[in-house]
């Protein structure tokens, strides 16, 4: 993430150091900030989803898969994949003038599970990205947001040639309150990716409104 570079100025040879770049700066009228985790399992496409929205090169952890995980790592329908975050995913977006919204997108590895703690420190809500072909891996996910008392929207990406289901049969699938948001994404569009976040800060909104009525 190219915040800052090395430059020579000509005259001196003397090497300073360039600011951050103008669109990695916050924007001057933002007032607030919120922390939100992207989540899911292994190949779901939280990398995907924090690179399509980040309006800010994101910082990624990806690394090339090697032997290492051979018989650790579940393939299982991502035979394909190549590349890993072994640590996170880091991106902002901001959701109108005033509010920011920071995302960090978590390893779906179980094995660096460990992480997640730290991640979901002051996270105000999180996204659940779910792939229709391993709807198994979810249930873990959510029942560690569940547990630190996160709450959650539940966004299922769309792979291609990935069985269909309609919105009941997945919520009764995954055993689902029907007061938690789902909705369809693709992870690889800016504009699906957006919807997710509105749709998980009119979740908090409401969760918040309540509370207050109450």
């Amino acid at each position: 993430m190219d915040y800052r570079s090395s430059e020579t100025v000509a005259d001196t040879g003397v090497e300073t150091v360039a600011g951050p770049r103008p669109e990695d700066m916050l924007p001057a009228t933002a007032t607030s900030a919120v922390k939100v985790v992207v989540v899911g399992g292994f190949g779901v496409g939280k990398t995907t989803l924090v690179g399509a929205v980040s309006e800010i090169r994101p910082l990624t952890t990806e690394e090339t898969m090697t032997q290492a995980g051979v018989g650790i790592d579940d393939l299982s329908g991502v035979e394909s994949k190549t590349t890993t975050t072994v640590a996170m995913d880091f991106g902002r977006i901001s959701l109108n003038e005033r509010l920011v919204l920071y995302l960090f997108g978590t390893p779906g590895q179980e094995r660096f599970w460990f992480l997640w703690n730290g991640l979901f420190d002051g996270a105000l809500g999180a996204v659940v990205l779910v792939d229709t072909r391993r709807l198994e891996v979810c249930f873990d996910v959510m029942g560690r947001l569940e547990d630190r008392g996160v709450p959650f929207v539940v966004a299922v990406n769309s792979f291609p040639r990935s069985p269909t289901y309609s919105m009941s049969e997945l919520r009764t699938a995954l055993d689902l309150d029907d007061s938690v948001p789902m909705i369809d994404c693709d992870a690889r569009e800016r504009g699906s990716s957006r919807d997710v976040l509105m749709e998980l800060m009119q979740y908090l909104y409401t969760l918040t409104t309540n509370r207050e009525t109450q």
